[in-house]
């Protein structure tokens, strides 16, 4: 039986989709360790004196939930019309690096650089998408 290739925009997909998986970790482990289990699961109405940075944490997943999408839209339709660049491939690692950098400089709250990264991720996948565009022309 032969072995599964995976290209290595798909490979990025992949890695910021468990990224994504377990981005909320940090936030609900705050919260369960804040209050306990049991007050934690019951999904109380004032929640948990918790600090600012777990709060951030959570936008920046979010966010990335927001931002997965055009990005899996770009990897896909790069698969299915199989385009794989040297272009694509870059975009790849650069919109999965950016997103690892983008919760820590959210929660660190380090002006301006949350917004440098975010722009870095979205003009990436900006530019897949159109390469994808112009490759299929």
């Amino acid at each position: 039986m032969e072995s599964a290739q995976i290209c290595l925009e798909l490979r990025y997909l992949v890695y910021t989709s468990i990224l994504l998986l377990v981005l909320w970790m940090p936030y609900i482990l705050v919260q369960l360790f804040g209050v306990g289990p049991g007050k934690a699961l019951s999904y109380p109405e004032d929640g948990v004196a918790a600090p600012k940075w777990t709060s951030r944490w959570k936008r920046a997943h979010y966010n990335l939930v927001e931002n997965i999408v055009p990005f899996a839209v770009a990897v896909t339709a790069g698969e299915l019309l199989n385009i794989h660049n040297g272009v694509t491939a870059a975009c790849a690692m650069i919109f999965f690096w950016a997103r690892v950098v983008h919760p820590f400089a959210q929660a660190l709250n380090i002006w301006g650089l949350r917004t440098v990264i975010f722009a870095i991720g979205s003009i990436s996948t900006l530019v897949y998408l159109i390469t994808i565009l112009m490759a299929a022309t």
